[in-house]
């Protein structure tokens, strides 16, 4: 069952249901894809105008990269619940031997470090939309200024959100270099997002 070939209602009692995923991770990435759809409407609402002709080659070259973005944070809604799914089968691996716990813990860390892998990349892309969306600010359509705040709002939330995810996920690593670098690496990108969040509400905000 592929979450993005869903039906929004059935979508939505997938994730209100008692199994564990879809959950935080796919959700984290879903609101990615939306932030990034709003933006290449934003740029469409631009392209469009002549009026606005002084932006056309600037949110062109804004709409490719959005619909990059936007197309492999859809494709990891999917692939987050595929990677907890992956987690969940290596602890149900058996253990009766000290090699059988050997393989099982084996295969939980590997299966914990794609868990993890994944929502790092939420972040990345999600950032990347939101320096995508800061770039954006007064060069397109002013009509469509809450639809780029609404885009920055989600790519926020989708940034945050994934660190969630790899944060929960860092004890499962055994690799204490590696937990570093993802928890350090994650602030990092959190703290910038929340600044460019910052600066695109106070420019939403003065066109509303």
């Amino acid at each position: 069952m592929k979450l993005m070939e869903l039906a929004l209602t059935d979508y939505l009692a997938e994730l209100r249901s008692e199994s564990p995923a879809p959950g935080g991770g796919s959700v984290s990435a879903l609101a990615g894809a939306q932030g990034m759809s709003l933006l290449m409407m934003v740029c469409g609402l631009t392209i469009t105008r002549e009026k606005y002709a002084e932006h056309h080659e600037t949110c062109k070259k804004a709409l490719e990269k959005a619909e990059a973005i936007g197309r492999e944070l859809a494709d990891l809604v999917d692939l987050d619940t595929e990677a907890y799914l992956g987690v969940a089968a290596a602890f149900k691996l058996p253990k009766e031997t000290e090699e059988e716990k050997g393989a099982r813990s084996a295969a939980i860390i590997k299966a914990t470090h794609t868990a993890t892998e994944v929502p790092f990349r939420v972040m990345e892309l999600s950032l990347a939309g939101l320096e995508l969306a800061g770039e954006l600010m007064d060069k397109t359509n002013p009509n469509a200024a809450s639809d780029l705040g609404v885009a920055g709002q989600n790519l926020s939330a989708a940034l945050k959100g994934a660190y969630y995810n790899v944060l929960i996920n860092l004890s499962g690593l055994k690799d204490q270099s590696a937990e570093e670098t993802f928890r350090d690496t994650g602030m990092k990108m959190v703290e910038r997002g929340t600044l460019l969040l910052t600066i695109i509400e106070d420019h939403t905000e003065k066109h509303l």
